[in-house]
């Protein structure tokens, strides 16, 4: 094999071992929320506006917590993007939560998941070669936005069909999730056997 005559200066990031914790936590926020979305029939506006609150601050937290594990030096710049996206989503959660309403949950949740799917978007390309969750950041990102162009659309038919969009984009992160968290776990169990034989 050859190597490269000048490798990437860019070192990879040592990210945490018990980084598939918050990448679990997130993934069982999401599909719990999605759960939720899909078995409640006629959700009531001050409904919709908790659980989609809770949603929202449980997922900026998990962000975060994530930004901390992944590796990321503290003024290096995708830490913060991710950190700071992470903190507009948790911030839109608490603000769905206590003024429920179609208006309110529709575009604040969309800037929200806007802002954070964003973040994950430049994190994941930023991260790129660097960091395991990379390629996860950047799905995820896309699902984010996504989800965040659809809601305003949907104002106007009501909590339940917000809840469908929100909860759709919830389900489908979940399961990036679960497989990630999944994967760091089992990666993460290999490298502590390896290192005591």
């Amino acid at each position: 094999m050859t190597l490269p005559a000048a490798p990437d200066a860019t070192p990879a990031l040592r990210a945490a071992a018990d980084l598939w914790k918050p990448v679990l936590v997130r993934a069982a926020v999401a599909l719990v929320f999605g759960a939720v979305t899909v078995f409640w029939a006629a959700p009531p506006e001050a409904g919709m506006g908790w659980a989609g609150g809770i949603y929202l601050l449980a997922t900026g937290v998990a962000v975060i917590w994530t930004a901390t594990k992944a590796g990321f030096r503290p003024r290096e710049g995708a830490g913060k993007i991710l950190s700071a996206g992470g903190s507009v989503l948790a911030g839109a959660g608490a603000a769905v939560a206590l003024m429920p309403s179609s208006l309110v949950f529709g575009t604040i949740a969309a800037v929200g998941l806007g802002a954070a799917g964003a973040a994950e978007l430049a994190a994941g390309i930023l991260g790129r070669g660097r960091s395991v969750l990379a390629r996860d950041w950047i799905a995820s990102g896309v699902i984010g936005l996504g989800t965040a162009m659809a809601l305003p659309f949907f104002i106007g038919l009501g909590a339940h069909a917000l809840l469908g969009v929100a909860g759709g984009g919830a389900i489908i992160s979940g399961v990036l999730w679960v497989l990630s968290g999944l994967t760091l776990r089992h990666d993460a169990r290999g490298n502590s056997a390896e290192a005591v034989n």
